[in-house]
């Protein structure tokens, strides 16, 4: 029976679709098992899959800093171009170093037949390297990919921070090996990601959702009675938890609050004293199950919630603020699939605005309409799941 170790950093976009393939890989008879700093990873695994915790008890000292890495990025206000810079220097290099003796120990004794590392993850790649162990990369953010062509300046200065690790470590190679020259799986569609040529190893697989397990609940009773003829869903993700998210939302109060419109709202509900009548406001949603019967999306550009979106075809409002959402912000529009607003910026007249628009007219309905199919046709789980067996098996890649 061949093992599957999938090495993934404490970030729910970057975990979910694992869990999914994790779940078809042990269908089809696969030993599966996670590797990650975040314990609460372990109560999410579907059912036979095995979590391998990476923590050092040594001193006080390192397990303040492994509590660092889960809370960090949530908790500093970066935005643009600052935010990438961050990403790298503040928070995935050192992460990288603080995991690379655990997994390097992990894997000598759970012997795994193939790692899949995150693309962020790319200690997991260097010790599958110097074990002499088959990887693939799991890219959760494909702007990391697309960024190549689109900003080669910003894309080199990130391999040049991978690539000076790798050294650290003892991986003498002038190139980054992030992602895998065998096998790289991309969570999106090709017609959403955009025109580029890439190596033969890179796959589109669509979206990794297998009935994501749902822990909390929803008043589903309370959705119904509102009875507006209008439904949208609103979140700004998980990562931005400081002042970014009552800005945020006190826009989204002026702009929709009180109108003919049933409006879901992802976010703490003590973040305002009161909320409009016609908001349902909660920690945590069933988002795959919410989603079909939303009209449109206002979010931040996480590529999750907006591939998930037009995976239903439902156009969007996005409001990018870190990261890669400016680049899948950049693909809602080119695609015609919804309207982008400036964080720093908009007003509430502009979110109403924007919102009315993909809710009347029908060409974003169309456009969201159209990549969902590609969505569909891309494979989803089941072709990723075939991917890495022929690949574990047989060291050769599905077409």
């Amino acid at each position: 029976m061949k093992k599957i170790l999938f090495v993934v950093p404490p970030l729910m976009g970057h975990v979910n679709p694992t869990l999914s393939l994790g779940k078809a890989l042990l269908e089809k008879g696969f030993k599966v098992a996670w590797l990650s700093v975040d314990e609460k990873l372990e109560a999410m695994l579907p059912p036979g899959g095995e979590f391998l915790p990476l923590k050092y008890n040594t001193s006080e000292a390192e397990r303040a800093q492994q509590h660092v890495f889960l809370t960090k990025i949530s908790e500093k206000n970066v935005t643009g171009i600052e935010s990438v810079k961050f990403l790298y220097e503040d928070v995935l290099i050192p992460l990288n170093r603080f995991m690379y003796h655990g997994i390097r120990d992990w894997v000598k004794v759970y012997q795994p037949d193939l790692i899949v590392n995150d693309h962020q993850l790319f200690s997991a790649a260097i010790v599958a390297i110097q074990s002499d162990v088959k990887y693939v990369t799991s890219v959760t953010a494909p702007a990391a990919v697309k960024m190549q062509q689109d900003l080669p300046g910003i894309s080199q200065w990130e391999d040049n921070q991978i690539i000076s690790l790798q050294q650290e470590l003892g991986l003498n190679l002038n190139r980054s090996i992030a992602c895998s020259e065998d096998l790289t799986i991309i969570y999106t569609s090709r017609d959403f990601f955009g025109d580029m040529e890439l190596a033969k190893g890179y796959r589109f697989v669509g979206l990794s959702v297998l009935d994501r397990p749902v822990n909390f609940n929803f008043d589903w009773k309370a959705l119904e009675a509102m009875n507006h003829q209008r439904k949208v869903l609103v979140s700004i993700g998980t990562t931005f938890d400081h002042s970014f998210k009552r800005d945020f939302f006190a826009k989204v109060i002026e702009a929709l609050g009180n109108r003919d419109i049933s409006v879901v709202v992802v976010s703490d509900p003590a973040l305002f004293d009161k909320w409009p009548s016609n908001f349902i406001v909660a920690p945590k949603v069933p988002q795959l199950s919410l989603l079909p019967l939303m009209d449109a999306v206002v979010c931040h550009g996480g590529h999750n919630t907006v591939c998930e979106t037009l995976m239903q075809g439902i156009p969007l409002v996005v409001v990018p603020i870190a990261y890669d959402q400016s680049y899948v912000a950049g693909r809602v529009v080119a695609t015609g699939s919804g309207l982008r607003l400036n964080y720093k910026r908009f007003k509430s007249e502009h979110l109403k605005d924007a919102l009315e628009r993909v809710l009347t007219e029908p060409s974003f309905k169309t456009e969201a309409q159209k990549l969902c199919s590609s969505f569909q046709l891309a494979g989803g789980v089941s072709y990723a799941a075939q991917l890495l067996e022929d690949f574990a098996y047989n060291s050769i890649i599905a077409d």
